[in-house]
């Protein structure tokens, strides 16, 4: 039951984490996005982890529930004599207080003929009986004590093996239950470290953050445009030997072939008088 819990919440939190990996990727918040989903991701992991720790749980206990059905086969073929003994007791229990009952009837009628005056062939013959009685109890009475001393060993012996058996089912259940109790702890520790991460994250990543982050990825570059000067225009002069000059052509500064090359042009045009 616990197990099937754990992964249905599993696959709650990865749903949630492929809603959050789907939120508004391009916008600002998408670095919140990818902490929410990231903390999303490893709680699944965790619930995951407890599901799986669960159900070998579950197939340890289904292992040890096989086992003992054998232990309590075995055992009760060993206890073959334990119930014999049981049964014994019982039924010579019986014969016992029929005997008893028998012995005290037989004395009752005794003492009634003696009381009554009863002819001395009577008596004699109720003594007799009396005295028969007496021995049949006697003899049950031996036979009780005796079944009632191997009842007595018998149980004994059972209980002290019912009290192994019982031990060791008690401790073997109590590790299960350790076992299961760690491994809940482990996953409420690690639940804990995914939320105190995520609290940080969250903590971490400031507004002015997002903002920053967001503009660096959609900036065009950090470099300013170049200011660009004011050059006046330069009528065409006519250089020695009767070749025209070209007008200098208007260009921004630092752009262009001719700032690193001089045109020919221009150096005649210089060193014209």
């Amino acid at each position: 039951m616990r197990a099937a819990i754990e992964e249905t919440y599993s696959k709650s939190m990865s749903k949630l984490a492929k809603m959050a990996s789907n939120g508004s990727p391009q916008g600002t918040f998408a670095p919140m996005w990818d902490v929410f989903r990231v903390s999303s991701d490893k709680l699944a992991l965790c619930h995951l982890e407890l599901m799986r720790k669960m159900n070998d749980l579950i197939r340890d206990i289904n292992k040890y529930g096989d086992e003992q059905v054998k232990i309590h086969r075995k055992t009760k073929e060993e206890m073959v004599g334990t119930v014999e003994a049981v049964q014994a007791l019982q039924v010579q229990s019986g014969h016992l207080q029929k005997s008893k009952e028998g012995y005290h009837a037989k004395c009752l009628e005794l003492d009634r003929l003696r009381k009554e005056g009863a002819p001395q062939k009577e008596v004699e013959k109720a003594e007799l009986k009396s005295k028969k009685a007496a021995e049949s109890f006697a003899v049950c009475i031996e036979k009780y004590n005796r079944v009632g001393g191997e009842f007595e060993q018998k149980m004994s012996e059972s209980t002290q093996k019912f009290q192994e058996i019982e031990e060791t089912h008690l401790r073997q259940m109590k590790q299960l239950i350790k076992g299961y109790s760690h491994s809940i702890e482990d996953t409420h520790v690690q639940v804990g470290q995914v939320h105190e991460e995520f609290k940080q994250n969250v903590e971490n990543i400031g507004i002015d953050n997002l903002i920053q982050k967001f503009a660096e990825q959609k900036s065009t570059g950090k470099e300013r445009p170049a200011l660009v000067g004011f050059e006046e225009y330069m009528t065409a002069l006519v250089p020695e030997g009767g070749k025209k000059s070209r007008a200098k052509a208007f260009r921004i500064p630092g752009l262009g072939k001719r700032d690193k090359e001089p045109d020919s042009t221009d150096s005649a045009v210089t060193e014209a008088p």
